[in-house]
């Protein structure tokens, strides 16, 4: 398995490998798991992916297992809770976005009857399948990217950039960037 040939930003660290390999560029359509990664990319923001990968474990206990219904009704002891934890990261803002984004998140639901719904059509509920030669190749953003930014911050989200988005479609496999020489990509 280590010596399988890989996308040029996955390191030797096993956690990033398993990551790389089992993860990203796999479609999602679990409502739970699109929101977490929602929020690890958020509070991805500044920071390295491996990061938040290390915290991830943390992250899913100091947040109820991404239960949005239960992170929107947080008050300020969880919010001074979770700013205390040092398995996540310790960001005000962060944090409150990631309560700001569950209610915006349970609002999307409630209209859409689900968070997969709304955002799967973004990329017309198919992944978006690029092979890029090399990660010179790989965009931050994109023209979609852009777009379900501008509707998640209309919505209410928040650290929901244009880069932070096209990251969070990669990891939910709404597009798929691995490169050719990756053994991942479709030959």
């Amino acid at each position: 398995m280590l010596n399988r040939s890989r996308c040029a930003w996955c390191t030797s660290d096993p956690e990033y490998v398993r990551y790389h390999d089992e993860e990203w560029g796999v479609p999602v359509h679990d409502d739970t798991r699109l929101f977490e990664m929602l929020i690890l990319e958020g509070a991805q923001a500044g920071l390295s992916w491996l990061t938040i990968l290390k915290r991830r474990a943390t992250y899913r206990v100091a947040f109820d297992g991404f239960n949005a219904q239960k992170i929107a009704a947080y008050d300020e002891a969880k919010v001074a809770q979770l700013l205390a934890d040092p398995g996540i990261i310790r960001n005000r803002l962060k944090v409150a976005a990631a309560i700001q984004n569950a209610k915006a998140f349970l609002a999307v639901q409630n209209e859409f009857g689900s968070f997969d719904r709304f955002i799967w059509e973004f990329v017309d509920g198919k992944p978006w399948v690029n092979r890029p030669a090399s990660l010179k190749e790989i965009q931050p953003r994109s023209e979609i990217s852009d777009a379900m930014s501008m509707a998640l911050k209309k919505r209410g989200f928040k650290f929901v950039g244009s880069t932070i988005c096209y990251a969070f479609m990669q990891a939910v496999g709404m597009v798929d960037d691995h490169t050719r020489d990756c053994f991942r990509a479709e030959k």
